[in-house]
């Protein structure tokens, strides 16, 4: 088993398709700004080509949002446009996103990908001590997650070029707070670190 893994956070409709309700609102037009999709496509077949593990991680609720923080203002507009609804198409990766039978899927009801998931029990029992990050938005679910694998002693490299946030501003700023705790890097730049 390989030691790293590649985490390719809310690559899902609601936030990376231009008809998505988060999408619409801008993040789908700085994923193509960014070619963010491709580069995360082909990100996730060099991984499966070493033999390196891919996990797709997404974000959603149930129809009546049990899950869902009352007091989350990021969840409660969620909750108020019907997003992120989970077992339509809102949460379903983006199709430009080819998932293979081996890759991990995991569903998540907050911001970090660690939060009440099984991604830590997969991790420790495929014996990863590195994570190669991707996803969308760079200052939220990326972010979050990268700190809590910083906490968790794994080695965190962020690849730049697979994440997009709500503006340029907001991914630039999102890159400049995660410097603090991980490794910033290209995709291509990836295999030195499997």
């Amino acid at each position: 088993m390989a030691n790293t893994a590649v985490l390719l956070l809310d690559f899902i409709n609601d936030i990376v398709h231009p008809d998505g309700k988060l999408g619409a609102a801008g993040y789908a037009a700085q994923v193509k700004t960014r070619d963010v999709l491709q580069r995360a496509n082909e990100t996730a077949q060099i991984a499966r080509s070493k033999n390196v593990p891919v996990i797709f991680v997404r974000v959603g609720f149930s129809s009546d949002y049990r899950e869902c923080p009352d007091n989350s203002p990021l969840f409660s507009s969620a909750r108020h446009y019907g997003a992120l609804r989970l077992e339509n198409w809102a949460t379903e990766i983006h199709s430009a996103l080819l998932m293979d039978e081996n890759d991990f899927l995991i569903t998540k009801h907050r911001v970090s990908a660690f939060y009440s998931t099984s991604l830590e029990a997969i991790l420790r029992r495929l014996k990863v001590q590195t994570l190669l990050l991707g996803g969308v938005a760079t200052n939220l679910v990326v972010q979050s997650t990268a700190l809590d694998a910083h906490d968790r002693d794994y080695r965190v490299v962020i690849l730049e070029d697979l994440c997009a946030a709500l503006s340029e501003r907001d991914h630039e700023s999102g890159i400049a707070n995660l410097a603090n705790i991980g490794i910033i890097a290209k995709s291509v730049e990836m295999i030195s670190y499997l």
